[in-house]
């Protein structure tokens, strides 16, 4: 894809490792995954210390999730407009408070406050970091998504370990407190961090002229697909082995597991990405998870764990192949609006899929499930190559995917 308003090219041979710049801003958002995965982990802590329903920890964990979407669909087009510091730096600020905030909550409100304040936080800071790491290095921009995936992910496998730890040694505060420190001290460092990142973005309706260009359409539609399987596994993944017999700990083994081809490949996966053309990447690696997807409705329990292995390898392909095409979408004085445009598409296709997933799985089984979400995910994946195809034959470019 050479187009005139492209943000980044093929990438070329070489060296691709990445400024040092940009090891902060990969820190960063390994730590805000963190604080994502230490609220999970004490949910149930939370429910039992203060008398919770199980309906209003549902509305706790809800809150993170809706501000995050507002956040990133609303305010990630004012990193584009020469604010991308204050973006991150604001948002690092409402996300040291929220903590801050948790140190003392005690009431329903003031837990779903802090969950708000920091699904805000990170809304605001995620499309302004990737605009950084798209615009700062474009020759490697699919490495650096890659390593800054493997970072993202990283930062939610340590989120449950640091906060049973702390929780266990010292008491259920002790996470929000670390995480509030930790917060402040790399609010500190950013600021010694340049974080210009190319062209201004001067139109008043980036969103909708984002989604008119059929490159994007084809993005957000393998986008789709992607999160349709995250949704659905999250809600269900779980609650199938235990009803296939399988043992508390190897239900926590695989969702571990799961997560480490995404923390070695995914900088293999978007350079792929940027070299081959993401679609195409997108295509296959969407295709071999909507197959594992429909072997999880079949198969046994073994087979299932098997399988579990190949669909993450897809993934590690998939999560940064969908940051690349993004990316490769969309004018570069409009990054981080496409980035945000990517999260909250994300968000708002993951929960529901969570919410669908879990009553067809309760009233029909785990067949209707699983196959019903494999067939949408290859059905995305054609809307996604007949947009790309679209955008082809309205180019006169060379094509890339």
């Amino acid at each position: 894809m050479t187009d005139q308003n492209q943000s980044i090219a093929p990438s070329e041979p070489g060296d691709d490792r990445p400024p040092s710049a940009l090891w902060l801003l990969f820190i960063l958002t390994a730590l805000m995954s963190i604080g994502y995965g230490i609220v999970f982990t004490l949910l149930a802590d939370i429910r039992d210390k203060f008398h919770f329903t199980d309906g209003a920890v549902g509305l706790i964990a809800f809150a993170g999730f809706a501000s995050g979407f507002a956040s990133q669909m609303f305010l990630s087009r004012f990193a584009d407009r020469g604010r991308t510091a204050l973006m991150v730096r604001t948002g690092m600020g409402i996300a040291a408070a929220s903590m801050l905030w948790m140190v003392f909550a005690t009431d329903l409100w003031q837990w779903v406050g802090g969950r708000l304040l920091f699904g805000l936080g990170t809304g605001m800071v995620a499309p302004a970091v990737r605009r950084v790491v798209i615009a700062r290095d474009p020759a490697r921009v699919g490495a650096n998504l890659g390593r800054q995936t493997a970072f993202d992910v990283s930062g939610f496998v340590l989120g449950p370990l640091i906060a049973a730890v702390l929780a266990q040694l010292i008491n259920l505060r002790a996470p929000f407190l670390f995480l509030f420190v930790t917060y402040v001290v790399v609010f500190i460092l950013i600021e010694r961090v340049n974080l210009t990142s190319g062209p201004q973005d001067r139109t008043q309706r980036a969103l909708r002229s984002l989604i008119a260009r059929p490159a994007m359409q084809s993005a957000l539609a393998a986008a789709i697909a992607f999160y349709l399987t995250i949704g659905m596994f999250e809600a269900i993944w779980a609650i199938l082995l235990r009803d296939l017999n399988a043992p508390t700990w190897l239900i926590g083994v695989t969702v571990s597991a799961f997560t480490l081809p995404m923390i070695f490949f995914a900088s293999r996966g978007g350079a792929l990405a940027q070299s081959r053309g993401p679609i195409r990447v997108l295509t296959l690696s969407i295709t071999v998870a909507a197959a594992c997807t429909f072997v999880y409705g079949i198969g046994p329990l073994w087979l299932l764990i098997v399988v579990s292995g190949v669909h993450a390898s897809a993934d590690a392909f998939t999560m940064p192949g969908n940051q690349v095409a993004v990316a490769m979408s969309t004018p570069p004085e409009q990054l981080a609006t496409g980035q945000g445009l990517l999260g909250a598409t994300g968000l708002a296709v993951a929960g529901l899929a969570a919410l669908g997933g879990s009553a067809l799985y309760g009233s029909f089984g785990r067949f209707s499930v699983f196959t019903t979400t494999s067939v949408l995910m290859l059905v995305f994946v054609v809307i996604s190559r007949l947009r790309w195809n679209a955008y082809e034959r309205t180019s006169n470019s060379p094509t890339n995917g």
